[in-house]
């Protein structure tokens, strides 16, 4: 029985490490009616669950999510309403826009109300249902949790190659600017070599039409 007891505290131990390694970040930003804000993420090639959170006490509020790519394309548009969890797929990897704005009934335009929205990013395409607490048994919550940190694990690699990619092309840049700025200073010292030995040319030869060497 004490066995069993420190298997199940080292499950329990091990479950709230990766449940507090969940998210990314979170953020919270208020918008007003019909206000628009956006905030720019680095994403890699790869699938992300985001919940999204709404905290009003009006009815008519809500909010329109709008993500699009590098390129300004549209991976996705939605409304929510109170709550709301959205996913979507970068093809390519790099910048992406993700646009909240609130939606509203007409009933709301003269309030001049207030949306509290309440952004959490989740690494990986798995996230962990808490309510299997109550329903399931550890080890199913353990297998979930590990599926969680697989995912998790599996973003931070693409994530990592993403940035090598970065580096390897900002490598590339620096090189290249690195050898123009080379040529450009010999060229610059050819330059003025070849003037410097035309005016002694010219001196030499001027000495001799003077006859004064």
């Amino acid at each position: 029985f004490q066995r069993v007891g420190l298997q199940n505290c080292s499950v329990l131990i091990l479950l709230n490490l990766l449940r507090n390694i969940k998210y990314i970040f979170s953020m919270y930003f208020d918008l007003g009616e019909q206000e628009e804000k956006c905030i720019i993420e680095e994403v890699p090639e790869d699938m992300l669950p985001w919940d999204l959170n709404t905290f009003t006490h009006s009815p008519h509020l809500g909010a329109t999510v709008t993500v699009r790519d590098s390129n300004y394309e549209v991976l996705m548009s939605k409304r929510f309403g109170k709550f709301g969890k959205f996913t979507f797929t970068a093809h390519t990897s790099g910048q992406h826009y993700l646009c909240f704005q609130t939606n509203s009934t007409r009933f709301a335009v003269f309030a001049a109300e207030k949306l509290k929205l309440h952004l959490d990013v989740q690494m990986g395409e798995h996230s962990i249902d808490h309510s299997t607490d109550k329903t399931k048994d550890s080890m199913k919550i353990l297998e979930d949790s590990l599926s969680h940190l697989i995912d998790q694990m599996t973003y931070i690699t693409k994530q990592q190659e993403y940035q090598r990619e970065k580096e390897e092309v900002f490598r590339r840049i620096s090189e290249d600017a690195n050898s123009k700025v080379l040529w450009w200073a010999v060229v610059q010292t050819s330059i003025l070599l070849t003037v410097g030995l035309w005016q002694m040319k010219r001196l030499k030869d001027f000495f001799i039409a003077k006859k004064l060497v």
